[in-house]
């Protein structure tokens, strides 16, 4: 079963290739979605995949990070089932 979740990453993470390492983790394992920087500060995308998948996915964003990221917290939000992938891969968006 594929699902998909919202997320937002907050603490240092513009500036420290956050958006680059994360894109290299998620064709790692598979997973299809995107991510940006906000005005805020914060990075926030969307990861769709099997459901372990996803699950390594949200570990590795709320722990792990790009190696000079500081991550206070990450939310997640939105976690649904999907029928079919919603996107072709994984990729940066401006804003």
């Amino acid at each position: 079963m594929s699902k998909a979740v919202d997320f937002e990453v907050h603490g240092r993470v513009q500036g420290v290739w956050f958006r680059a390492h994360t894109v290299d983790k998620a064709k790692a394992l598979g997973v299809v979605g995107f991510v940006m920087n906000t005005p805020q500060g914060t990075v926030k995308g969307e990861a769709q995949g099997e459901e372990a998948a996803v699950d390594q996915m949200k570990e590795w964003l709320a722990t792990t990070g790009s190696p000079h990221s500081k991550i206070e917290r990450c939310e997640f939000s939105n976690e649904r089932a999907l029928a079919a992938l919603e996107y072709r891969d994984f990729s940066t968006r401006r804003r």
